[in-house]
């Protein structure tokens, strides 16, 4: 017997027609952008009077684009497994110990949430001038390292509040080493928070700019700062294409995570995890 809704029809017609009023507002922009990167013309007209795919090769061909993706790959990679590996201890470590300062570590450590990133990049630029350091890619991977930490901090921490502790305990009490302990029942457990983690700080590391802005240079300079520094000379629809694969990219390793392993279990929202 199928029963009827006791909300009224205007209510149950006003839900999604919201919900797809503001998904039209939130995806128009990247309609608009998407099939003006496909304009022929050098100049950005919309709608198009003709089709091409000529910006679509300058993105692969422009130099300053391939030198910022192979810093941005370089960057993201390191600044992503810091993160990931310093998080996971930081995590551990608040969650099961008890020491003075507890809280005022884990405010430092959240931070960058709510500081602006151009307040990060500005600081530690005025900091390694100060102590004549070069702006090398160490310098940058720091930047990307604070950055990207409260993520995996999130994402570990939320995994460590579901881990059956029995289970170590369990293991522990039939003859495993601490270190046995940690590599076959804790990390294997904890291996959707640590791969959320590392997924979202490798996202957030590699379309960093503000922050970027203040610390790279002409050598380590990453993708975003290179385009950037393009818009600011050209005027061609060359950044609209590269703004669509890079939209074309992203949905395709968020959707790769969905569909080999489960975005509900990298975000620690299943039931039952």
């Amino acid at each position: 017997m199928r029963i009827k809704s006791a909300l009224p029809l205007p209510l149950r017609v006003a839900g999604p027609l919201l919900v797809a009023i503001l998904l039209a507002f939130v995806l128009l922009p990247v309609v608009v952008v998407t099939i003006a990167a496909f304009n022929e013309k050098a100049i950005i007209t919309f709608p198009p009077e003709s089709y091409s795919l000529t910006w679509f090769a300058r993105v692969f061909s422009y130099p300053d684009f391939r030198d910022g993706f192979r810093a941005s790959l370089v960057i993201t990679g390191w600044s992503s497994f810091i993160a990931l590996v310093v998080g996971t201890c930081l995590s551990i470590a608040v969650k099961r110990l008890e020491f003075p300062g507890r809280q005022t570590l884990l405010a430092i450590l959240h931070s960058p949430l709510v500081v602006p990133h151009f307040t990060l990049g500005l600081g530690l630029l005025i900091l390694v001038s100060q102590a004549s350091i070069d702006r090398s890619y160490g310098v940058v991977i720091l930047c990307h390292v604070m950055l990207v930490l409260p993520f995996v901090l999130k994402s570990v921490y939320v995994s460590m509040e579901n881990l059956d502790a029995r289970l170590e305990q369990a293991a522990a009490s039939l003859g495993g080493s601490p270190l046995k302990v940690l590599f076959t029942i804790t990390i294997p457990l904890l291996a959707p928070g640590l791969f959320g983690g590392w997924l979202f700080a490798a996202i957030m590391s590699f379309s960093e700019f503000t922050a970027s802005l203040f610390v790279t240079t002409q050598d380590t300079q990453t993708l975003p700062v290179s385009m950037y520094n393009y818009v600011r000379e050209f005027a061609d629809p060359t950044l609209a294409a590269l703004s669509v694969v890079y939209i074309a990219v992203t949905a395709c390793v968020l959707a790769f995570a969905n569909y080999f392993l489960g975005l509900g279990k990298i975000l620690n929202i299943e039931e039952g995890h």
